[in-house]
């Protein structure tokens, strides 16, 4: 994973940052990571990549390379499952996983409708994925402000705009 620029951010979305990196290194079998607003704007990702390039020459399944696929994925699938707990009147989605012949998909609601989503190889342990997700969302949610939100994607807009030059 490369590790994306921090420099000039608030020391919440540093602190953000450190903790996906950490998840992504701690964590054996997690292929990428994205962090999504509520409205399925990208906020934070494990592959900060964004150009053609990137994309060619990442030899992985999955989204192919872009974590812009993973980020649409997941906001799909966060929006479905809401939609679903709304029609049969269960309360909210705490937590979706959907397992693949060759990997699996976990998403997991943050705060005020940002999701965190996990793409994992057929390997990983899915426990320790759901644990570690967990302490993610425990240490990100109550920081995950409105402020923050607009700072991370200010900032995902900017490294895009960079690695398209």
């Amino acid at each position: 994973m490369t590790a994306p620029t921090t420099y000039g951010l608030s020391s919440e979305a540093r602190n953000l940052h450190w903790l996906l990196t950490n998840l992504v290194e701690e964590v054996p079998g997690i292929q990428s990571v994205a962090v999504v607003s509520s409205d399925g704007l990208l906020l934070l990702s494990s592959d900060p990549a964004h150009t053609e390039q990137s994309r060619a020459v990442r030899p992985t399944k999955g989204p192919r390379g872009s974590s812009a696929d993973l980020a649409t994925i997941v906001s799909g699938i966060g929006s479905l499952t809401v939609g679903a707990a709304r029609l049969l009147e269960y309360g909210g989605v705490k937590h979706t996983m959907v397992a693949m012949d060759e990997g699996s998909l976990f998403v997991m609601s943050i705060s005020d409708g940002s999701l965190l989503g996990v793409h994992g190889s057929a390997e990983c342990d899915m426990s320790v994925v759901a644990y570690h997700m967990a302490l993610f969302v425990g240490r990100a949610g109550h920081v995950l402000t409105p402020e923050l939100r607009s700072e991370l994607r200010k900032s995902m807009e900017a490294e895009s705009a960079g690695s398209t030059r």
